[in-house]
């Protein structure tokens, strides 16, 4: 009888030992499990994102991920997709490969929920940099961008002319998809240029006798006139008198862009002569649109202008990027005389 009890004791134990393996198998598949979906993605924790577009399938999406996923996850990324695939439609997008898992990373890239771009539109000279600077965050490129910003058909649908095109943008930055159209882009950016033209903005720019476009365009010589924030109001009332006499606005910034020499520290006469609608000296009143995107401190600057009685104004002779302003030509002359020969002083041509 006792040899008996000793068996079923230990078959009982058996049994025991038998269960807690089973639950260590178990707990070890399930931690492996986890490990396998949730951990991050990507290696060493760097932060990176894949990009799909149409002519992707889903070898070309899983060679991407895998270029970018630590191993294990780009493993378990391939498996999901076996499982479960794509469904009828890639989804174009850029998607984050981070600290989510291939779980949720394939959710993602599968479901089409992005990781938006930060886009920031920055204050440029030209509507080809403008369209370059774009084109390398979005899914279309600068060539499509920039037929749209020179085709008057296209930017007639919002109310701009290839010439003032780039007064609708506000140099900002904002979160858009990769992915989204031209067309839809440019519907993004008018919309942001209606918000930023505030009831009090437009008011302003009515006050001065300045449309916005009209606003855009002088805040754009502004800027080119100075880097001085603390400055900018000042000249803006001196070019805002000038126009209120009918006066030719000679600023400097507009001969540049006529004769696309950006760089030139001097205007000569020969440039003077340079027969461009954009050319100040040659022709009186503001330029048909900006000759920049302009700052949104340059373009406060106009709309906050200061009330004085300047109408000239010659860059320092010291070189502090700020200016010498003067009411009469002979006050002027004397200021350029200076200014003229500090450069000459410095062998500046």
């Amino acid at each position: 009888m006792k040899k008996k009890k000793r068996t079923r004791k230990g078959s009982k134990d058996g049994s025991r030992t038998m269960l807690k393996a089973a639950g260590i198998v178990v707990l070890v598949a399930a931690l492996s499990g986890a490990y396998m979906l949730f951990t991050p993605m990507a290696r060493g924790d760097k932060r990176t994102y894949v990009f799909v577009d149409e002519d992707d399938n889903g070898d070309s999406i899983y060679n991407k991920v895998k270029a970018k996923a630590n191993g294990h996850a780009a493993w378990t990324f391939h498996k999901l997709m076996a499982l479960r695939g794509f469904g009828d439609e890639i989804r174009c997008g850029r998607y984050e490969i981070g600290s989510a898992g291939a779980l949720m990373t394939f959710h993602r890239i599968r479901n089409g929920m992005q990781t938006p771009v930060s886009l920031t539109i920055k204050s440029v000279r030209t509507p080809e940099r403008l369209a370059e600077d774009i084109g390398k965050k979005m899914m279309f490129g600068k060539g499509d961008l920039l037929k749209v910003l020179t085709n008057a058909d296209s930017c007639k649908k919002y109310g701009y002319r290839p010439e003032t095109i780039i007064a609708m943008f506000i140099p900002n930055t904002y979160d858009v998809y990769w992915d989204l159209p031209v067309g839809k882009f440019m519907e993004r950016m008018q919309k942001e240029s209606k918000r930023f033209w505030t009831f009090e903005r437009r008011e302003k720019a009515d006050a001065a006798k300045l449309s916005p476009n009209e606003v855009m365009t002088l805040a754009s010589i502004v800027d080119e006139e100075t880097a001085n924030i603390a400055e900018m109001p000042k000249i803006a009332g001196m070019y805002i008198n000038r126009l209120r006499i009918d006066m030719p606005l000679q600023a400097d910034p507009t001969v540049k862009y006529a004769t696309k020499k950006f760089e030139a520290r001097r205007i000569y006469n020969a440039m003077l002569k340079t027969d461009s609608p954009y050319n100040t000296y040659k022709y009186k009143g503001l330029p048909p649109g900006p000759i920049r995107v302009p700052s949104v401190a340059a373009i406060d600057a106009v709309l906050n202008y200061v009330h004085h009685d300047y109408l000239y104004m010659c860059a320092k002779e010291d070189f502090s990027g700020t200016h010498n302003f003067a009411r009469t030509y002979e006050e002027h002359q004397r200021n350029a005389e200076r200014y003229a020969k500090a450069l000459n002083e410095r062998g500046i041509k």
